[in-house]
């Protein structure tokens, strides 16, 4: 599959990069079709998730140990079935990180901003993810120094 993305430039992209989110994402309900880019050579610590459905829809990701987070939460059993989970070891959690703008704003709110309240979940094997959102928070963040 070939796309003209604004980030990117043209890209082709296999089927076997393509992570389907069935339900979408909160806010990009017609992404559907996503797939992961990072810097040539990078351990690829920030992921671009890339909208194959909105070329101009990118996302940036991180795995929250990279934030220096040990973050746990259980699936229901209709999220595993989502996901067509049979193996623990296939999931990958991703937050979306964004730039906070820093116009008017303090200190605290300069630099990057996680969000922890409806971490991705993928599965790595079936390749189908979702955002789970938490009504409050129901998991565990530990952070590390």
């Amino acid at each position: 599959m070939k796309i003209e993305s604004p980030v990117f430039g043209t890209l082709e992209v296999s089927d076997d990069r393509i992570i389907e989110f069935p339900a979408g994402l909160p806010g990009f309900d017609d992404c559907h079709r996503f797939t992961m880019i990072h810097e040539e050579g990078a351990a690829g610590q920030v992921v671009q998730l890339q909208s194959l459905d909105q070329p101009e829809v990118v996302l940036s990701i991180a795995g929250p140990e990279t934030l220096g987070i040990s973050y746990d939460f259980t699936l229901s059993d209709a999220e595993v079935d989502t996901l067509r989970l049979t193996r623990p070891e296939d999931v990958v959690v991703a937050v979306v990180i964004r730039r906070a703008g820093d116009e008017g704003k303090g200190p605290s709110e300069a630099g990057l901003r996680a969000n922890f309240i409806a971490p991705l979940v993928i599965n790595t094997a079936s390749r189908i993810g979702m955002q789970k959102i938490f009504s409050k928070l129901g998991c565990d963040i530990t952070l590390r120094a």
